[in-house]
C-alpha cells in the first residue's frame, strides 16, 4: 500500500499498488490478476498455479490461445523457467491451454 497526500491540509489517501507482470509469449505487461502463472516445482516439472502462490520459479502467460501456442511451441517458457519440459508435461500444458480456449470461447456466446 502506498500513502499519498493531496496537499498538506488534506488527509492522506490510500492508493493500492497493482502488481504488473509480463507475458513470456507476447511480452505485454498486464496486471498479475489477468495472467496465468506457470511454476516450476522442486522436481523440475511445470504446473499451472491458479492461486499464484505456489513455491517455485514462475512465469506468466496471457489467457489468449496464441500466447499459449507461442509459449509452448518454442523454448520461451523453458528459458523463463530455467528447465526443459518433458513430452508429458508439455502435453498437459497444451491440454490446459485448449481447455482455457474453450472456456473463453464459451463465455463469448
Amino acid at each position: 500500500m502506498l500513502w499519498m497526500m493531496k496537499s498538506r491540509s488534506q488527509s492522506p489517501v490510500l492508493v493500492k499498488h497493482i502488481l504488473q507482470r509480463t507475458c513470456v509469449a507476447c511480452r505485454r505487461v498486464r496486471p498479475k490478476s489477468e495472467l496465468i502463472r506457470l511454476v516450476r516445482i522442486s522436481d523440475g516439472s511445470v504446473e499451472v498455479d491458479t492461486s499464484g502462490k505456489k513455491a517455485g520459479r514462475g512465469a506468466y502467460l496471457c489467457s489468449a490461445p496464441g500466447c499459449w501456442q507461442i509459449g509452448l511451441k518454442g523454448n520461451r517458457l523453458e528459458h523463463a523457467l530455467r528447465t526443459s519440459l518433458t513430452h508429458d508435461n508439455r502435453e498437459q500444458l497444451i491440454r490446459y491451454g485448449n481447455d482455457l480456449k474453450e472456456l473463453i470461447s464459451g463465455e463469448g456466446k
